[in-house]
C-alpha cells in the first residue's frame, strides 16, 4: 500500500517561523518525519482552538489541549461522529457505515452487541491463550541477529489476537493485518492511493466474512464478534446490509490492530530513547502495568478523532458553525504541558499514567482497551523474562498518515540474557 513507500518530501518547516493562520497539522509527513510535536506545542499555547482555512481536506478545527479533547469527545450531541471520524470525507460512492461514525441509537446497539467479546470475564479466558502465544513467538526470535520488530513480534501478536477476536481461521490469519493496511491507507488520512483498488480489496474481505457470518448464524452462539453480530436480535440483519457490515468489520479490524501493534513497537522504540527506563524496568518489572499505559500514552497510535458541529456553537469564544469539521489532535493532548508533567518524556513510573487521551472519552471510548494493556502486560513480562535487552539499531521507519501513528520497520537485536 502506499504509506509504505517512504519519500522524504520538502523540507519541513519551522512552525514557529510560520503565520499562525497558515499552520496546518493535517500534513501526512509532519508524521511521518515525526515533526508535528512543536506544530502543536504551538497551537496549544498560541491557538488552541485553531482554524485552518486551507489543507488538503478542506476547512477544519483543530482542538489540541486535554481539557478541551475530553470536553468535545464527551459532547456528543453537540459534535456528531456520523459518517466521518478521520480528518477527510469518505467518499460519497463508497459509504461504509459503522458504530464509531454513528451516533446514538445505532452507536449503542452495535456497539452492545459485539461487547462482550473483551467483557472482563473473556479475557480471563484468554489470558493463558495471549501468554503461550506470547512465548511462541519471542521464543522463535533470533538471538543476536538483526531482525524487524515490526515484522516479527507487533505484527504477528496481534494478528494472532485478531484471529482469536473473530474465531477466524488461524491459516488465513494474515489476511487481517493486510486488510487494516488497506483500511487505513486512503486518501482520508493523507495518503495517495488508487480508491479503487481499495475497494476491490475491501470487497474481498466482506465476501470472506459473508461466509463466515453465516456459519456462525447456522451455530449455537459464541464470543467472537462475527456470532455475537450474527445472534443478537438488533444486529442479526446486518448481513442484508453488506456496506454497513463491512464498515463494523474494518472499524474491528483496524481497532484490533493498529493500536496494539503500533504501541508494541512504541514501547521498543521508547526504551531504547530513554535507556535509564529500561533499566529502571529491569531493576523492578513490578512497573509493567503501569509502562503500558504510559507506552500508550507517549506513542498514542491514532493520532486524531474528527466530529461535524451538529448546529451552530461556540467553543472555548470561537463561533463554530453547522457542518464544521472538528479535529482533536489526541497526539497534542497527550502532550499538554498544563495536565502532565514533562510529558514530551517517558516515565515508566509517571503517576495517573492512565490519564492519556488515547482511548477516547465519552460513549466511544475505546471498546478493547483492556485487551491492549493485557497483550502488551503479557508480552513485556515474557521479553523481561528472558532477554536481557531489545536493542533498536538503526533509525525506525514511520507510517506516513495523519491517523495512524505507527511504524513501518524497526530494526532490532535480541540480546538474550
Amino acid at each position: 500500500m502506499a504509506d509504505t513507500i517512504q519519500t522524504v518530501g520538502p523540507e519541513i518547516p519551522n512552525p514557529w517561523d510560520l503565520p499562525l493562520e497558515t499552520l496546518d497539522v493535517s500534513r501526512a509527513e509532519l508524521f511521518l518525519h515525526n515533526q508535528h510535536g512543536e506544530y502543536f506545542r504551538r497551537l496549544r499555547q498560541e491557538d488552541p482552538v485553531h482554524f485552518c482555512q486551507e489543507s488538503q481536506f478542506g476547512p477544519f478545527w483543530s482542538i489540541t489541549r486535554y481539557e478541551d479533547i475530553v470536553a468535545v469527545d464527551s459532547n456528543h450531541q453537540v459534535f456528531s461522529s456520523k459518517r466521518d471520524i478521520v480528518i477527510g470525507d469518505a467518499p460519497a460512492d463508497f459509504d461504509t457505515p459503522m458504530f464509531i461514525a454513528s451516533d446514538p441509537p445505532v452507536h449503542d446497539v452495535q456497539r452492545k452487541a459485539v461487547q462482550p467479546a473483551v467483557a472482563p470475564t473473556q479475557l480471563s479466558d484468554i489470558e493463558a491463550l495471549i501468554r503461550q502465544r506470547v512465548c511462541n513467538i519471542l521464543d522463535a526470535l533470533p538471538v543476536g541477529e538483526k531482525i524487524d520488530w515490526v515484522e516479527h513480534v507487533s505484527k504477528e501478536l496481534t494478528t494472532q489476537m485478531l484471529a482469536t477476536l473473530f474465531d477466524f481461521p488461524f491459516e488465513d490469519r494474515h489476511l487481517l493485518p493486510y486488510w487494516s493496511d488497506v483500511t487505513t491507507t486512503s486518501e482520508t488520512v493523507g495518503i495517495e492511493v488508487d480508491m479503487k483498488h481499495r475497494e476491490a480489496e475491501l470487497h474481498k474481505c466482506l465476501a470472506y466474512f459473508s461466509g463466515l457470518w453465516k456459519e456462525r448464524a447456522a451455530q449455537p452462539r459464541k464470543f467472537d464478534f462475527i456470532s455475537l453480530f450474527a445472534h443478537d436480535p438488533e444486529t442479526k440483519d446486518m448481513i442484508n446490509n453488506p456496506m454497513e457490515l463491512l464498515g463494523n468489520l474494518m472499524l474491528l479490524i483496524v481497532g484490533g490492530n493498529d493500536t496494539t501493534r503500533n504501541s508494541i513497537s512504541g514501547g521498543v522504540v521508547a526504551l531504547n530513547e530513554f535507556p535509564e527506563q529500561y533499566a529502571k524496568l529491569k531493576a523492578n518489572p513490578g512497573l509493567i502495568p503501569n509502562m503500558v499505559s504510559e507506552i500508550i500514552r507517549w506513542q498514542t497510535p491514532l493520532g486524531h478523532m474528527r466530529r461535524t458541529v451538529k448546529e451552530d456553537f461556540e467553543f472555548r469564544g470561537k463561533q463554530m458553525h453547522k457542518g464544521d469539521k472538528v479535529v482533536m489532535w489526541y497526539a497534542s493532548g497527550n502532550r499538554d504541558e498544563t495536565v502532565i508533567r514533562d510529558p514530551d518524556q517517558f516515565l515508566i513510573d509517571r503517576e495517573n499514567a492512565r490519564r492519556h487521551l488515547s482511548f477516547g472519552f465519552g460513549i466511544h471510548r475505546c471498546m478493547g482497551n483492556r485487551v491492549a494493556e493485557m497483550q502488551l502486560r503479557i508480552l513485556w513480562e515474557e521479553i523481561i523474562a528472558r532477554f536481557e535487552h531489545i536493542e533498536v539499531v538503526g533509525e525506525p521507519t514511520r507510517v506516513l498518515s495523519n491517523f495512524v501513528l505507527g511504524y513501518e520497520n524497526v530494526p532490532v537485536i535480541v540480546h538474550a540474557k
